[in-house]
């Protein structure tokens, strides 16, 4: 496999993260414009509606799925890579088969239980209607994440790419006349057009390369063959679960402790620094994770990936966490308002956490890129519970800014653990730019930190506009094969 010459894989990368960073940022976008329509035209009500019926559906939908989004990206990723056109038409039948019988099952179940869902969501059975109409969107999410896992497992990121974005600019464009015509009542017509968008233009641009291809599979096979990535996918969705628990019953106490406003505040610092840094993250995740997927098998390749795929999220990441801590004030104002200026020592220290988070992050992949769920599911729940204890025990010493620094002491804990299974269980090892990169990230994430706490604005300046030159010149680096690790990965 070469990936030098005129195409290195840090172009790759850093194109990737381009495209679907974009796709991330107008996604986000989107639903700003259509959070402010329905409260511009609908009200507080309308909100409470949005709010309530997506959250029931997501929850329907991730436990549903059981995971096969994302863990039928590694089967299919290595089909591709052996090369048989056989198999992968056989495993992509596979992975549409299981998907379309889970979304059946739980479109079913969600129909059925729809006067539960009206009670348990609503307190009362004012909104079974609306549940019964919403069973079609977990229909809808099946197709769509079938089909873009297909994309995504043989690299077909373009035509994944153009989903995202013709999903939400559609899903847009019908909600705004719903929302002014139909008023409180075009809230579950809107999450349907939505969903609608999302799965017509899944299957308008799925991956047609195979279809030719004459596919025999028994019940059995589809099984059998699917057993793989189920029973992967099972352990991913019990791990987010589990997250998912844990920042519940932190929130529950909290706001037995401290009352709702403090929740409020942890709420809105933790969507800063934690959800807008994973918008990066799953920019660059999108393609990463299909790639790593086919060379898990070596331990040289894998170490390479691993590495360079830390150095380019790092350079990417150092600038824009200096000048985040810079802005930090302006950041609160523009997306809050100045009554949350208490959040900022929050987010300044936790901005240190990011780092950690993109280093154990590229490393948890390989874990899930070999098939390890038990594994998977072992640090995830470790992660979850050092997370709840560090947080209980900082926010009791320091308030709001202890959790700041919590997040830090999360994160880097989770290296940790994430690192004894990369260096210890699977006997890998970063490369030497990469410990290097990683030592530079910490300091000037630090350094940044310091400086504005302490007042020093002059400094944080100058400790911006150094990130950002060091950023532009290593990036030149990293996209020049001749002066990277695409030298080495040329060799393979």
């Amino acid at each position: 496999m070469a990936v030098g010459g005129k195409n290195p894989l840090s172009r790759q990368i850093v194109k990737a993260m381009s495209v679907f960073g974009g796709v991330q940022v107008l996604s986000v976008l989107c639903s700003i414009v259509r959070i402010k329509l329905v409260a511009v035209l609908i009200g507080p009500v309308g909100i409470g509606l949005f709010g309530l019926y997506n959250s029931a559906i997501d929850m329907i939908n991730n436990l549903s799925n059981l995971g096969i989004r994302s863990s039928s990206v590694r089967d299919i990723s290595i089909e591709v890579e052996r090369g048989s056109r056989q198999r992968v038409a056989e495993i992509l039948a596979v992975v549409r088969r299981w998907t379309w019988a889970l979304g059946i099952v739980a479109a079913f179940v969600t129909l059925v239980a729809s006067p539960l869902l009206s009670r348990w969501t609503f307190g009362d059975s004012d909104h079974i209607w609306g549940f019964i109409a919403l069973s079609v969107v977990v229909m809808f999410n099946a197709l769509t994440n079938c089909e873009q896992s297909i994309l995504q497992g043989t690299r077909r990121l373009r035509q994944l790419a153009q989903v995202g974005v013709y999903s939400v600019a559609t899903g847009l464009l019908v909600s705004v006349p719903l929302f002014y015509f139909m008023r409180e009542d075009s809230i579950v017509p809107s999450i349907i057009a939505y969903f609608a968008a999302g799965a017509f233009f899944s299957w308008r641009l799925r991956n047609k390369e195979y279809r030719d291809i004459a596919v025999n599979l028994s019940l059995q096979g589809v099984v059998t063959q699917g057993a793989g990535f189920v029973r992967l996918g099972f352990f991913m969705t019990l791990s987010v679960f589990l997250s998912l628990l844990a920042s519940y019953i932190f929130i529950a106490y909290l706001n037995h402790t401290s009352g709702t406003t403090v929740v409020g505040y942890y709420q809105a610092g933790y969507t800063l620094v934690n959800r807008y840094a994973a918008l990066i993250f799953m920019a660059i995740g999108t393609e990463y994770y299909p790639r790593l997927a086919k060379v898990c098998h070596s331990r040289w390749r894998t170490r390479l990936f691993v590495s360079q795929e830390i150095n380019i999220s790092l350079t990417v990441l150092v600038p824009v966490i200096t000048l985040f801590v810079l802005l930090r004030q302006v950041a609160v104002d523009l997306l809050y308002s100045d009554d949350f200026r208490a959040i900022i020592p929050f987010i300044s220290y936790a901005s240190v956490g990011i780092v950690f988070q993109a280093i154990s992050w590229c490393m948890a992949y390989v874990i899930i890129a070999k098939g390890r769920g038990i594994t998977y599911l072992v640090t995830e729940s470790l992660s979850s519970l050092s997370g709840i204890l560090l947080n209980i025990v900082f926010y009791g010493y320091a308030g709001l800014d202890g959790l700041g620094v919590s997040y830090v002491v999360w994160y880097m804990l989770y290296t940790l653990i994430v690192g004894v299974v990369y260096f210890g269980k699977f006997k890998l090892t970063f490369h030497r730019s990469t410990v290097a990169m990683s030592v530079y990230a910490v300091v000037m994430a630090v350094a940044s930190v310091v400086a504005m706490q302490a007042g020093l604005l002059w400094i944080a300046v100058v400790i911006s506009v150094i990130a950002i030159v060091v950023g532009v010149i290593a990036m030149r680096r990293q996209l020049n094969p001749n002066r990277s690790l695409d030298r080495k990965m040329g060799k393979i």
